[in-house]
């Protein structure tokens, strides 16, 4: 996915969210001509590494993949969020039908004889709309406030996580988080959310909800050994009203699918979209709670 996004001055930031010191060149953007390009992945391999947020349509087939780019102006301390996104849908095409080269055309009468029109005609309305494409917001709050990529948090800091739907979304979906993971983003990562439920309670809280739509869970901040960025890549689930909650080992509800509803079928019904997400955060190297070949360390 390649994006422009013309220089409003010389002066003129541009980054993609939670990316604005972040190391990766493939993150940052080319200037030429007073133009910004960002050259993004697509690839299932590669599109998280900069936090691209890809939705799939269960029922059709479409993806849509998306991200924020934030431009700030150091003359007037002004900063302006730009959704960019990127529509797949897939075609298929049929077959040619052969049409036979030699055919006979017979002219009939448009009416029947004697055919007269009824006065009256029943006419049934039918109409029909579309619901959005669900977008989703992810952050990390500290007492409150949210954290980005660009500040640091020390490690064993309490956090919240926190997954929504935007605003035209809200009124129609219900979300659960199937599966995430924590990664330093080279080559160490560890799962932390399965089929709904946390890994570790203690580390990271299973997700609650009130309404549905808006998904918190709370957690401690950790890192890796050598890395002081951490990445967590989930699994959302966009189900049409309010997705079910599962019943986890400690007996709290993480929202998950339905153990009953695992027994009876393999897919959920009631799933619309399928979403693959990602959050950064960066930890400072004090006070380590640290997590190494598959335990935490505190």
């Amino acid at each position: 996915m390649e994006v422009d996004i013309v220089r409003s001055s010389p002066q003129a930031k541009i980054y993609l969210q939670q990316f604005k010191h972040f190391p990766d060149e493939a993150c940052k953007p080319q200037f030429h001509d007073g133009v910004a390009t960002f050259k993004l992945s697509l690839l299932e391999q590669d599109m998280l590494r900069c936090g691209i947020t890809r939705v799939v349509n269960k029922v059709t087939g479409q993806k849509m993949y998306y991200h924020r780019v934030i431009v700030e102006e150091p003359a007037d301390s002004s900063k302006h969020t730009f959704t960019v996104k990127c529509v797949i849908t897939e075609v298929v095409v049929e077959p040619e039908i052969a049409i036979a080269a030699n055919h006979t055309a017979v002219r009939r009468s448009v009416l029947p004889a004697g055919f007269q029109e009824p006065e009256v005609i029943d006419i049934h309305e039918e109409i029909s709309g579309s619901a959005p494409v669900p977008i989703l917001g992810v952050g990390v709050r500290q007492g409150g406030v949210l954290v980005t990529g660009e500040l640091n948090v020390s490690p064993g800091t309490p956090l919240q996580m926190e997954i929504f739907l935007d605003n035209d979304s809200a009124p129609i979906y219900g979300l659960l988080v199937t599966y995430m993971l924590v990664t330093d983003t080279k080559t160490q990562e560890e799962t932390i959310i399965i089929n709904g439920c946390s890994v570790d309670p203690y580390l990271f809280e299973n997700f609650n909800t009130v309404d549905g739509d808006f998904l918190t869970a709370k957690f401690r901040a950790f890192k890796f050994p050598e890395s002081t960025y951490v990445q967590f890549r989930g699994t959302v689930n966009v189900c049409l009203d309010k997705c079910p909650g599962i019943e986890c080992s400690n007996g709290q509800v993480g929202f998950g699918r339905k153990r009953r509803a695992i027994e009876m079928s393999g897919t959920d019904k009631n799933k619309l979209f399928e979403v693959t997400m990602s959050t950064f955060i960066k930890v400072d190297s004090t006070n380590d709670v640290t997590i190494d070949q598959g335990k935490y360390l505190h």
